[in-house]
């Protein structure tokens, strides 16, 4: 029985069995297809940039060229500095080349405001170090498991309070599914409801101060970056709102009989949860709560600037990984965290760096005012223009993660946002929000491919069957909600600029 497989095994590549089709050559001719395809486009867009065309093809193909390289996976900074120098050098030369790399980092990075970016990032990954995650779902489940679905909700909320101090959807999404998931199943939860709560976990810590896209966003568009935080905080919690409302709808009507009756906050053999129990629990978890008042309070009542909040923010979570994680085993976590920081903030920056270049290329081929043109010919209004980029960002979703899709379309839309008198600390509320939907969205959405990937675990999965179809399915399911925190958002801006106006005066 086990001669033809042997044969089989010792064929040589390109071989035939015994049905007659070819089983290695035709793997080596699609693979050599595909590289033959990706060259030619990688170099005919290169070359077609130094034809004696018009500037707005020359930044369209700069554009097209970063595309390319970016679905490559080439780091997002170099697929975005590479076509910008290639594009100022077709359309000005060797000289601007030179100046641009000359005096282009320095001054874009050389940034007092950007300071706030490591200390955020160090904040993070301290806490994360420092163990809190499990806690901080192991507290929301506590306090929420009487809810319908309450282990879900519980997962949802943990999940905004983990993004906004992490700054990481990934990262959030990962330590929710590894625990959260499998104590949903255990507890008789629909596989949709477990999978859908987890990836729409951390869609509101984006939002939430300190949020790293933000900050991210508020260095592209060169806007202040304390009033582009507290701009986050309620449309933050209003996504966190509402879909704490639906998970409660559809475990109604998803959960188990169990879940349905509020008997699901803890898995069907568990103890009961008391009062002493979620008092403590809320001991465990006091840096995270404490560290998101201090700085919105601090930067709303200008007590501290942004810079200064990161700064008293990465203090607190040095203090408290020291407590929580005593002896040789604390300094290690700080040490892991330092040099994590250091790589995470020189891959921002150097992005920061790549989104002016290419915002300086597309200057000069007047792409951006001729988009401006184009909208003001179409006649559009605030309200049409915004329902026209929702669309737009859903289609780049699709295939796009958030940064390339801010770096794309944020220096082109800046003229448009100015003539339609749009403010630009609630844009980037928008853009990130959109953002965060990308890596959800099918069928490129980053996240989706994290959780299946982590479900294929038995310990995981608890011996049910997930496939991709199921994840895919549970985002579709939660799509209208975050289509109408879209709109609301479009249609009452005054959610995300209420507290930056009441903050300065306003």
């Amino acid at each position: 029985m086990t001669e033809p497989a042997t044969r089989t095994a010792d064929a040589p590549a390109g071989a035939e069995d015994p049905g007659g089709r070819a089983r290695g050559g035709t793997s080596d001719v699609r693979s050599w297809i595909v590289l033959g395809l990706i060259v030619a486009t990688v170099a005919g867009t290169t070359c077609a940039l130094f034809l004696p065309l018009v500037p707005e093809a020359i930044g369209a193909l700069a554009c097209a060229l970063m595309l390319v390289l970016i679905f490559l996976r080439m780091p997002v900074a170099i697929a975005m500095t590479i076509p910008a120098l290639l594009g100022v050098y077709a359309l000005r030369g060797r000289p601007l080349v030179e100046s641009t790399l000359t005096t282009l980092p320095y001054q874009q990075v050389a940034n007092w405001t950007l300071s706030v970016v490591p200390m955020f990032i160090l904040m993070g990954l301290l806490l994360w170090r420092a163990g809190l995650t499990e806690s901080l779902y192991s507290v929301g489940r506590m306090w929420l498991g009487w809810l319908p679905g309450g282990l879900a909700v519980g997962t949802n909320l943990a999940g905004a309070g983990l993004a906004s101090v992490s700054g990481s959807s990934v990262g959030t999404t990962y330590a929710l599914a590894r625990i959260g998931i499998p104590e949903m199943l255990k507890a008789g939860y629909d596989k949709r409801l477990a999978l859908g709560s987890v990836v729409v976990a951390g869609l509101p810590g984006q939002l939430i101060p300190p949020s790293i896209m933000l900050v991210i966003y508020a260095g592209i568009a060169e806007v202040p970056i304390g009033p582009q935080l507290l701009a986050g905080i309620g449309p933050g919690l209003l996504v966190a709102a509402l879909f704490t409302v639906m998970i409660v709808l559809f475990a109604r009507r998803w959960a188990a009989a169990e879940a349905a009756s509020g008997a699901a906050s803890e898995p069907a053999a568990g103890p009961a949860v008391t009062w002493r129990d979620r008092f403590a629990g809320l001991v465990r978890i006091w840096p995270v709560p404490l560290l998101i008042v201090l700085i919105v309070a601090g930067m709303f009542s200008g007590v501290f600037t942004a810079t200064e909040a990161g700064a008293v923010a990465a203090l607190v979570s040095l203090l408290v990984t020291l407590v929580w994680r005593r002896g040789s085993g604390a300094w290690r976590a700080v040490a892991e965290a330092a040099t994590a920081t250091v790589a995470s903030v020189g891959a921002i920056f150097f992005m920061l760096i790549g989104v002016e270049a290419l915002s300086r290329m597309l200057t000069l081929t007047g792409i951006s005012n001729g988009f401006a043109g184009l909208v003001e010919g179409l006649n559009l209004d605030r309200v049409g223009f915004l329902l026209l980029m929702t669309v737009i960002y859903i289609v780049l979703g699709t295939f796009m993660e958030p940064l390339p899709m801010m770096v794309l379309t944020i220096p082109i839309l800046m003229p448009t946002l100015k003539a339609l008198d749009i403010s630009l600390l609630w844009y980037g509320v928008f853009a990130v929000f959109m953002g965060e939907l990308a890596v959800v969205t099918p069928p490129v959405g980053i996240l989706a491919f994290i959780i299946y990937s982590i479900t294929k675990d038995p310990q995981v999965n608890q011996g049910r069957n997930i496939s991709m179809n199921d994840v895919f399915r549970a985002v579709w399911w939660f799509m209208p909600m975050a289509i109408i925190v879209t709109l609301v958002l479009i249609f009452f801006p005054q959610i995300a600029t209420f507290i930056p106006d009441l903050a300065s005066g306003e």
